[in-house]
């Protein structure tokens, strides 16, 4: 299974182009933070996590963290050695919890199993897992450990086809995809008892809601969607169903809409009429600020993942040759910039940011010289510039 096989997904150079063990627990190193205001990163592997890249998983072998709560806790996926994914919940202790949605494909070799995508701050947990016969289902897992699976109406019950749960907010309300017998992609929204509203901008022929942290507690709903003419657009989604197309300054074929917080700021990035990517912040009165983190830092392109309640955005940039690097931008445009020790450095591999809790702690990905991923907590300082040693390796923070 491709986690996100039926998403659209971009890489920054073109419209294709987008240790092992837990040094100390996450509550620790957040404690230590607020003593002594160190800026951190901790590396983390599900403990079952496979340790050799294959091609039956790439691009998503080994640990893959999508998202972080208010309480410090971590959800995500990881692929084993016989390439079968799992989700796991990283407690804020730093515990990890493997789990399997009930009637998940376990297959050798078959890249089936389970995903998890969202948790709120309550601890409930969403996302989606393929049967055997690769069909998608969406799940809620609860905070006692049950599960409850469900299938949009009009979703395709082909494979590759069917239902991915990719976002939860405090009330339990759940926001997604689904794919239809003609392989359609469509938007839903779930509410907490059950019942489901399909969805679509007007003019689409692709709906994505976008994954992790774009459905608000209030309920609005962001993400992008593909009209006829091949140009992606972002769109808001308000609690009434009314939906707004949004289409960032200077975006010439592409706009994502990637994160949307509380107070309904949204976040993301837009390709120019070069393809050249940058970030934006879109406030809840229509405005847009765009972005670049500072070429000093070695940037050439920038996308934002995700925004906090206080405006906080993380999210990656590329470099020169393509590699990925973190960052953090505060609401006054001041940027942090970091980088896991492991990371590789080549084409498609270094540190890839996902999300950002209320404490401007960022939890994702990196992926070592081999194509491997691996998680990653990275806790900010107040530093205005460190070297930091960790592990017997150099995590330069820098802030801009």
């Amino acid at each position: 299974m491709k986690f996100r096989i039926i998403a659209l997904v971009f890489s920054l150079s073109a419209l294709t182009a987008l240790t092992t063990s837990v040094r100390s627990s996450a509550q620790q190193e957040q404690d230590q933070h607020r003593y002594s205001h160190e800026t951190k990163l901790i590396e983390f592997d599900a403990p079952r996590a496979a340790t050799v890249s294959s091609p039956a998983c790439a691009p998503l072998c080994g640990t893959v963290a999508y998202a972080n709560n208010a309480e410090g806790a971590i959800v995500g996926s990881y692929t084993d050695s016989k390439v079968v994914p799992h989700g796991f919940l990283r407690t804020p202790d730093g515990q990890v919890i493997s789990f399997d949605a009930p009637g998940a494909g376990l297959g050798h070799g078959l890249n089936q199993g389970t995903a998890a995508y969202s948790i709120n701050d309550l601890g409930v947990i969403v996302g989606q897992f393929q049967d055997p016969s690769y069909l998608f289902h969406g799940f809620v897992r609860h905070t006692d450990g049950s599960f409850t699976a469900f299938d949009a109406p009009g979703a395709g019950t082909g494979a590759f086809q069917g239902t991915l749960a990719y976002d939860v907010n405090l009330e339990g309300v759940t926001a997604g995809i689904y794919v239809d017998g003609s392989n359609v992609q469509h938007g839903f929204v779930r509410s907490r008892s059950g019942e489901t509203t399909p969805f679509d901008p007007t003019g689409s022929i692709y709906t994505m809601v976008c994954e992790e942290t774009c459905l608000s507690p209030k309920g609005a709903i962001t993400g992008f969607y593909s009209d006829a003419s091949g140009i992606i657009h972002g769109f808001l989604r308000e609690p009434d169903g009314n939906i707004t197309t949004l289409d960032a300054p200077g975006a010439i074929p592409l706009t994502i809409c990637a994160s949307i917080n509380l107070e309904g700021a949204i976040t993301g990035y837009f390709l120019d009429a070069s393809n050249v990517a940058h970030g934006f912040v879109r406030t809840p009165g229509g405005s847009f600020t765009t972005f670049d983190v500072p070429s000093d830092t070695g940037a050439v392109e920038t996308a934002a993942f995700s925004i906090n309640l206080l405006g906080t955005v993380t999210g990656e940039f590329l470099d020169a040759s393509n590699v990925m690097h973190g960052f953090s931008r505060s609401p006054g445009g001041t940027f942090a910039t970091f980088d896991a020790p492991g990371a590789g450095a080549a084409v498609g591999q270094g540190t890839r940011p996902s999300t950002n809790n209320l404490e401007n702690t960022v939890a994702g990905w990196w992926v070592d010289g081999t194509g491997l991923n691996h998680g990653f907590v990275w806790i900010p300082g107040d530093g205005c510039s460190e070297n930091i040693a960790l592990g017997g390796s150099e995590l330069n923070a820098s802030h801009r």
